[in-house]
């Protein structure tokens, strides 16, 4: 572990996203890169929904103790697969019926039911975004 990292481990929670931040920290000090780049990602087949916000939330917990163990930088890359194809119609949008065509196509070769971007994917993506952001992301 690298000089940085807290030498005192008896002031350091158990919590699991210590321990998965106590993880990442060996690795990259075994890397030797002096940051750390955490990664977490949805399928925008749908509106978010809690098992979104559940995929960065767990993410930014550990890398937030990250932070805290080793007082390093990190970032936070979240991607979207918009080129997943849509394996059913959501029950939650408007003109459902214009979206079945679509079954199977990548999210972003299928208009936007809601009418405000050029497709669903897009329309997805913008909503995780404003999601996202809305909680600090």
């Amino acid at each position: 572990m690298s000089d940085t990292v807290r030498n005192n481990l008896s002031d350091i929670p158990k919590a699991w996203p210590f321990e998965e931040a106590r993880k990442v920290a060996h690795r990259l000090a075994a890397s030797g890169k002096d940051h750390a780049l955490f990664e977490t990602g949805y399928g925008p087949s749908g509106l978010p929904h809690i098992g979104t916000f559940g995929e960065v939330a767990r993410t930014t917990w550990v890398r937030r103790a990250f932070t805290e163990l080793t007082g390093m930088p990190s970032k936070l890359l979240a991607f979207s697969d918009d080129m997943d194809g849509l394996r059913k119609v959501p029950d939650n949008i408007p003109n459902r019926d214009m979206l079945t065509p679509y079954l199977g196509k990548p999210l972003t070769q299928i208009p936007d039911p809601f009418g405000t971007h050029d497709s669903f994917g897009a329309h997805n993506n913008a909503r995780l975004r404003a999601f996202l952001d809305s909680f600090g992301f």
